[in-house]
Formats: C-alpha cells, structure tokens, sequence
C-alpha cells in the first residue's frame, strides 16, 4: 500500500463539494486514513507550498489557499499517487480530461479544487506537514 496527501481546497469547500468529491476517490478505491478540517494561515501556506518559492504566482496562491478552509486527507492504496494525479487531472480544468476531479470540480486554474502529491518524496512531507505533531488544524 502506498499513501499520498490529497486536499480539497477552500474554493471546493466553499462550494460544497466535499462529499462529492470524497466519493469519487473512495469509487476509485481510496481509504481514507486521515482527514481534517485545517484553515490554513498565510505563514502555513507559504511553508506547504515552499517549492514555488520565487515563482509568480506564490502570492496568489498563498491568499487563496489561506482564504478558508481545506480538507487535507491522508490516502491509501496500491499505486496512489499516479493514481490519485490521474483522478485529479490536469492543473486547468479546461485541459482536464472529462470525468477528473477537476474537470468536474474546479473553477479555474487557480481555482483548481484539489491538491495532489506529486511524488513519493513530497507525499511524506506532506503528509507530515498536515498530521504530524502540532500541525495546521490541530
């Protein structure tokens, strides 16, 4: 088993999308190992996005992954991480595939509804940033 972060962020909470989208990653054979409810503070989502330091679109992305909450979920099965990305599809909804996550879920492409782990390595720390010890949403 392998496991992988997978977060809905807060323009898909707002939405109230949660449950749907939960449904679709236990449909494609996910176990919830963890989940919470964490509102991330603009200091947070600097540190968790930390390798788009420098770029952009970071200042952005920080205001709007701290502008409410997000359901960070800790998952597991065989093969999660390509398989989750392929769930998720791509970052634009509108090159998304039909029946991904973001293509039936996302606003834009900031507005893109999910997070995804995009590699071993970056599933541990982030899985480690959300449920390890005196973490975002405590």
């Amino acid at each position: 088993m392998e496991e992988t972060l997978f977060m809905i962020k807060p323009d898909a909470v707002r939405a109230k999308k949660i449950g749907a989208i939960l449904a679709e990653v236990e449909k494609a054979g996910f176990e919830i190992a963890s989940m919470k409810v964490a509102h991330l503070t603009p200091e947070d989502a600097r540190e968790f996005y930390a390798v788009h330091e420098g770029k952009p679109f970071l200042d952005d992305l920080v205001a709007f992954m701290s502008s409410g909450p997000a359901v960070p979920c800790r998952l597991r099965r065989q093969d999660a991480i390509r398989t989750l990305r392929d769930l998720i599809g791509a970052t634009d909804p509108k090159e998304a595939k039909p029946g991904t996550i973001r293509a039936l879920h996302a606003e834009s492409k900031q507005n893109n509804a999910v997070h995804a782990s995009d590699s071993p390595g970056s599933a541990r720390t982030e899985i480690q940033f959300f449920f390890g010890e005196g973490k975002p949403g405590r």
